[in-house]
């Protein structure tokens, strides 16, 4: 995703709603670019357009949930994605950063084969040209978008796969959580045709609760999350069985420990060599 596209997420998210002209002014760039933007941004179902104005979508949708700390779940995403390999069949439960490995692991072309309840993830990444999706049957969540009961259970069986990825809720001292029951039973269902349940979830989450347990920690292979992890809870879980895998803050993290008043490498051999690159191609 376009860094002003992330911008723009923020400034949703931070004001629940805005005008085109106000957007315009904060990002620096034209009304017909924001518009383009929120155009493209609202096909994802990350917002909802209004006349002249942007806003945020219903709270219980998969995309409020998705356009929340945007760039945090996509680092957590890509990081997660690493552990699949090429031409590997996995199950992906819902949820915003499990959206963002569906689209990922289709961003790679590595035919991957994503098994779900999610039909919104079957939506996000429909146009992606490497897609392959198996969407499992059940009873429909309209705002979550999710199948669920157990029809989900019983398509799961007809497969095996090596990885379930899965979103939660909260944790505890007993492991992970969430606050939907129906949900809960259709990731067990799924998780019981994995060798190995993994689970994807921003640093928050480590301190919040939710109304039931999905599974104990011993059951969890691994646990992906962002940079932000206490190290006091990173030594908790990983006692308790699961590994715990953290996505970096940024996609250089060299830049920013380098002392203060030094270079970027290669940089003033950027500028000593763009120029005569230029005049060389256009024949000057």
């Amino acid at each position: 995703m376009h860094p002003r596209h992330m911008k723009l997420l923020d400034l949703i998210c931070q004001n629940g709603r805005l005008a085109v002209t106000e957007l315009s002014a904060k990002l620096g760039v034209s009304e017909v670019t924001i518009r383009k933007d929120l155009n493209m941004l609202a096909h994802q179902g990350l917002l909802k357009r209004e006349h002249g104005f942007a806003c945020m979508v219903a709270s219980d949708d998969i995309g409020h949930h998705l356009s929340f700390h945007y760039e945090n779940k996509r680092r957590i995403a890509e990081r997660a994605a690493r552990c699949v390999q090429p031409g590997e069949t996995v199950m992906i439960e819902s949820g915003s950063c499990c959206t963002l490995l569906a689209e990922e692991l289709c961003a790679r072309d590595c035919h991957i084969t994503i098994i779900t309840n999610s039909a919104f993830i079957a939506s996000f990444v429909r146009k992606m040209r490497s897609a392959r999706i198996i969407l499992l049957g059940g009873s429909y969540q309209n705002e979550a978008q999710v199948m669920v009961g157990p029809l989900v259970g019983l398509c799961a069986r007809n497969f095996k796969v090596d990885k379930f990825f899965l979103g939660i809720d909260g944790m505890d001292e007993r492991g992970v959580k969430s606050s939907d029951h129906l949900r809960i039973e259709a990731a067990q269902a799924m998780a019981a045709q994995a060798r190995g349940i993994i689970v994807l979830t921003e640093s928050v989450k480590f301190h919040r609760d939710a109304s039931e347990l999905i599974f104990p920690y011993e059951n969890i292979r691994a646990i992906y999350t962002d940079a932000d992890v206490a190290d006091s809870d990173i030594e908790r879980c990983q006692a308790l069985g699961p590994e715990i895998v953290t996505a970096a803050k940024r996609r250089f993290e060299w830049h920013k420990k380098r002392p203060a008043g030094s270079k970027a490498p290669g940089r003033s051999f950027f500028y000593l060599i763009a120029p005569r690159l230029i005049s060389h191609f256009l024949g000057k």
